[in-house]
């Protein structure tokens, strides 16, 4: 069974008790757009390293790595098995290490939990290196994509908009300049230009004002590395005036 691989904006933890949340109601539909996978390979923008780290805990903690947020979210647990062989696997494709200690987290398991909810696909997470750039995330990708033949999920999970700073909470008007770096996306998506996707910071209307850091943008190219023939815009839109939730699948 051959996977796609997919990109989503994870938005705020927020966004798992918010039942008017259209990112919440997105992501609760995903398990239906593709058939359920053997194990999930999750590259979140919340575990920044200087090279490739992999969890290969049989059982991974869910890391609570936020602040400020309704008690009801530092309730939550994510019990997905994790799975060692392939941790290792994916170590070896990616030149990098596994950590048996480190657990998933927001970025990885608030997603999955919306997507997966009954937590029995077994998740595995590869750490980012943001100082490394475009091109050397999409290599990865292209470096993972061989599991996907054997019925594993590449996910990718960011923000194709992230500015904390200019975040406004509950306003659903979207700034223009969140709206206009949106537009390029799903432009050069629906186009499947990666030359336009992998110059980025050159060519994307507000870069800099999109994302002051780039560890939100980065894993985008992961996924669109790992599957390189076809994009399809599975969402778009906002959530606080400027968080975009848009999400990619690619073949």
């Amino acid at each position: 069974m051959l996977m796609p691989s997919l990109f989503v904006s994870h938005g705020s933890p927020t966004v798992m008790i918010e039942p008017e949340s259209a990112g919440r109601a997105f992501l609760s539909s995903l398990n239906e757009v593709f058939p359920k996978p053997r194990a999930i390979v999750v590259i979140s923008a919340h575990w920044e390293t200087d090279k490739p780290i992999v969890t290969g805990s049989p059982q991974p903690e869910t890391i609570h790595d936020f602040y400020g947020f309704p008690d009801e979210l530092y309730q939550k647990r994510y019990p997905a098995s994790g799975d060692p062989i392939l941790a290792h696997q994916v170590a070896q494709l990616v030149g990098g290490e596994v950590d048996d200690a480190r657990g998933l987290d927001h970025g990885a398991w608030s997603p999955l939990s919306l997507i997966y909810p009954k937590a029995d696909i077994p998740v595995v997470q590869l750490s980012l290196q943001p100082m490394k750039g475009a091109q050397y995330h999409y290599d990865i990708g292209k470096r993972l994509s061989v599991l996907r033949k054997d019925g594993v999920l590449i996910m990718a999970s960011g923000s194709v908009t992230h500015n904390l700073r200019e975040l406004k909470w509950y306003q659903n008007t979207p700034d223009v300049w969140a709206l206009e770096f949106e537009n390029w996306f799903v432009n050069a998506i629906q186009d499947n230009d990666h030359d336009t996707l992998l110059n980025a910071l050159q060519l994307a209307p507000h870069y800099e004002r999109s994302h002051p850091r780039d560890e939100h943008w980065l894993p985008v190219y992961v996924a669109l590395g790992a599957a390189r023939q076809r994009a399809t815009l599975l969402h778009r839109g906002f959530e606080h005036q400027n968080l975009s939730m848009a999400a990619v699948r690619f073949d």
